[in-house]
């Protein structure tokens, strides 16, 4: 099931995000680095951003990120799906990411954008296979916020 973020759900985020990114792809990045973990609402849950996760008996296994950066476009962040519930048989993914792109567009969004890192792999296929394309660092709208680790960057075009 997804379902919009709400405070209850703040300790099984954390917990599929930073193993995911500390122990899988070796990032060294701390919870204290992504403040955006610690105030989902006040992040993500403003103008026609929204946050949700994927629940499997109540246990989060899955995130994403929409955060409203004006001009109509949007930023996709913190998408993250548990080991266990990846692949296109279980369909985390898909649904996390068609619950962002509809609610986007019902908002009137035109663009999202993302930024991911290199080692990422799946997760550039996945991107590729869904309509994203890959663009230039130099393409991305000024108010799009560049994480130190993003090295790919990506636009969706609604229409």
């Amino acid at each position: 099931m997804i379902t919009p973020f709400d405070p209850g759900h703040r300790d099984g985020v954390i917990a599929v995000v930073l193993p995911i990114q500390q122990l899988e792809f070796g990032i060294p990045v701390q919870l204290a680095d992504q403040p955006d973990l610690l105030d989902i609402p006040g992040f993500y849950q403003q103008g026609k951003g929204q946050f949700w996760v994927a629940l499997d008996g109540g246990m989060v296994v899955g995130t994403i990120g929409l955060l409203d950066i004006g001009n109509g476009e949007g930023a996709l962040r913190k998408m993250f799906v548990a080991p266990s519930h990846r692949g296109a048989a279980r369909g985390t993914a898909q649904r996390l990411l068609h619950t962002l792109v509809d609610w986007a567009r019902a908002r009137g969004m035109r663009r999202l954008y993302l930024g991911t890192t290199d080692k990422f792999l799946a997760a550039h296929r996945f991107y590729d296979k869904h309509g994203f394309r890959e663009i230039d660092a130099a393409e991305l709208p000024a108010d799009f916020p560049v994480m130190k680790v993003d090295t790919r960057f990506y636009i969706y075009s609604m229409y």
